[in-house]
């Protein structure tokens, strides 16, 4: 489903001339053929206006052939994100043309196997939306224990953190697989990419230790991450972020709570550089120099805060562990490796 929370809005007279070329609605397929969301196919919800955006095309599924739901699990899997990843144009952004969109290959069992596959997959992702819900609450409170309204204590971030600044050539790894921690995977779900190093272009900064991830790029939309990686690969960060590694008794948690504070941002972004907004920076030693509210002085409520940032990050992980499952099931349910009804029983053992 479409994550509607960062949408953007258009005025009404913008949404008429739009649909003027198409008029999403429930069970099209909203695609993005360009930019961070590349490849990716999101249902239009139900009772919700989309106007279609200049990156995005509608996919209207013929219900007579192809189940919706079944056909937005084809289009994310990674069969499918395998065969887009050559079929690019344009020298510097990921495009898809729309010849190669009208021509991207859909296995088509019957209907009755589709709806069943789509129910069996759905219900793994039901439970990701509730654990995304569970993070998105046990977060809010975590940051509300911390709220600068209520604690006159400050401590500057240099004297809670320590700014790493240690790079790594994603292609002198010999690991087959690392977590990237970028802007993307931020905004899509605040979960690592587990992907190949190889593919990786561009150095990027080592992540050692549990830390926060703080963007320098448009303030106006604060990226605060809390990360903790697993030691079993390398962890590699986006040089768009600051990785900061907590000091001085503090846990990676409380310092990213006190962090994702908007008189902070608000700060930051009322002093950020740049030519337009969107390319707006802010300055690594403006951060560090920010006063934030000292965790080491709100006593028995740091226990509590902790306790909600530990359950936020248990819910994302169950997720990233269902979604592998999911994409792990859906090419054995399409090959006949697997049948429905046995990967039921294991989509029910997982949730």
């Amino acid at each position: 489903m479409l994550n509607l929370k960062s949408a953007a809005r258009v005025s009404r007279e913008t949404y008429v001339e739009r649909i003027q070329r198409a008029e999403p609605t429930r069970g099209d397929l909203l695609y993005s053929r360009e930019g961070t969301y590349f490849g990716i196919a999101a249902e239009v919800p139900a009772g919700v206006e989309v106007c279609l955006g200049q990156r995005m095309v509608l996919i209207r599924p013929d219900s007579r052939y192809v189940n919706y739901r079944f056909l937005r699990y084809w289009l994310n899997s990674p069969i499918m994100a395998g065969h887009i990843h050559g079929h690019r144009d344009g020298s510097v952004a990921q495009r898809l043309n729309l010849p190669t969109i009208r021509a991207l290959p859909v296995l088509v069992p019957s209907m009755a196997e589709q709806k069943a596959i789509a129910g069996t997959l759905g219900a793994l992702d039901d439970k990701i939306e509730v654990n995304g819900r569970i993070a998105s609450t046990a977060e809010s409170l975590c940051r509300s224990i911390f709220s600068e309204q209520s604690w006159g204590a400050r401590a500057s971030v240099e004297e809670i953190s320590t700014l790493r600044k240690e790079q790594v050539d994603p292609a002198a790894l010999t690991e087959l697989s690392v977590a990237h921690y970028s802007l993307p995977a931020f905004d899509l779900d605040a979960m690592p990419e587990i992907t190949d190093p190889q593919s990786i272009k561009s150095a990027k900064f080592a992540v050692r230790q549990p830390s926060v991830l703080l963007s320098k790029l448009n303030p106006a939309i604060p990226r605060v991450w809390n990360v903790s990686p697993d030691r079993r690969m390398p962890a590699i960060a986006s040089t768009e972020f600051l990785v900061l590694e907590p000091r001085n008794g503090v846990t990676a948690a409380e310092l990213w709570a006190v962090l994702y504070q908007p008189g902070l941002f608000g700060n930051l972004a009322a002093n950020a550089t740049g030519t337009s907004k969107s390319h707006q920076r802010v300055r690594p030693a403006e951060i560090m120099t920010s006063a934030v509210v000292d965790p080491r002085e709100v006593g028995e409520a740091r226990w509590q805060a902790r306790a909600l940032a530990d359950r936020a990050m248990q819910a994302r992980n169950e997720s990233r562990t269902l979604a592998t499952l999911r994409d792990t099931l859906l090419p054995q349910l399409m090959s006949g490796k697997l049948r429905v009804r046995e990967a039921e029983k294991i989509v029910e053992d997982a949730v």
